[in-house]
């Protein structure tokens, strides 16, 4: 079986719904947490497949979580091998960061379902199964788009929700692997940021009921065209 590592920084935010992709695909998935896993377990660099995955802290918070630093010595071999990486809100802005780019406060929250506006270059990219469906937004920082990427999609709040670099590397801001049927998880684990950013929990738990089928295909869907693009890019060992 090929081998998809996860670092995972919350319990709660796993890969969710885009783990029956990968296990179709024939991938094992393991789960590491930087906090407190070792991150020179030189099976990640060996890994078929690198999911960055979300948190509560930022990109450029190093100083305070030191342990972003060896995060981002992994995603810059990675990335410099040219080796299947994908990063999903955090994990994509430490993606952003390892290749030089800014990552930054918003100055507001971005929490909720809401449609990309994908770019004439997403519209041609395994994104094009996101037009028009609701995927979930939870994050106050924001990324610039690295040198040498292509930008996918936006909103009107935050206007870089995806970029790639080459076939190999996928950076999502949103969160496409949301379980929409385990969002009381999300819910009870950022209460804190959800009372002070005035959100209206129960309207988010009606938006999840009524997307989630929508959006659990969607994803399957984004994540196999993705792999699939992966089958004729021979990685640098």
């Amino acid at each position: 079986m090929k081998q998809a590592i996860a670092l995972r920084h919350i319990h709660f935010e796993d890969i969710g719904i885009i783990e029956a992709e990968l296990q179709s695909r024939a991938y094992e998935v393991r789960y590491i947490d930087p906090t407190v896993d070792n991150l020179a377990d030189p099976s990640i660099d060996r890994a078929d497949l690198l999911i960055v995955l979300g948190g509560p802290i930022g990109a450029y918070d190093d100083a305070r979580h030191p342990f972003l630093v060896q995060e981002l010595d992994i995603i810059s071999r990675r990335l410099k091998r040219k080796k299947a990486t994908l990063g999903i809100c955090l994990g994509a802005q430490l993606i952003a960061r390892a290749l030089g780019a800014k990552v930054y406060p918003m100055g507001v929250k971005e929490i909720g379902f809401g449609p990309l506006m994908l770019s004439p270059e997403g519209r041609r990219s395994a994104l094009a199964g996101l037009d028009q469906v609701p995927v979930l937004h939870w994050h106050g920082d924001q990324f610039d788009i690295p040198p040498g990427a292509t930008a996918l999609a936006s909103t009107a709040t935050c206007p870089n929700q995806a970029f790639q670099l080459d076939p190999q590397v996928l950076a999502l801001q949103f969160h496409l692997e949301a379980d929409t049927r385990r969002i009381e998880q999300w819910l009870v684990g950022h209460a804190c940021e959800l009372g002070q950013a005035g959100i209206d929990v129960g309207h988010l738990r009606t938006q999840a009921a009524e997307v989630g089928v929508q959006l659990k295909e969607a994803a399957s869907k984004v994540i196999g065209q993705w792999l699939d693009g992966l089958d004729g890019a021979t990685p640098l060992c």
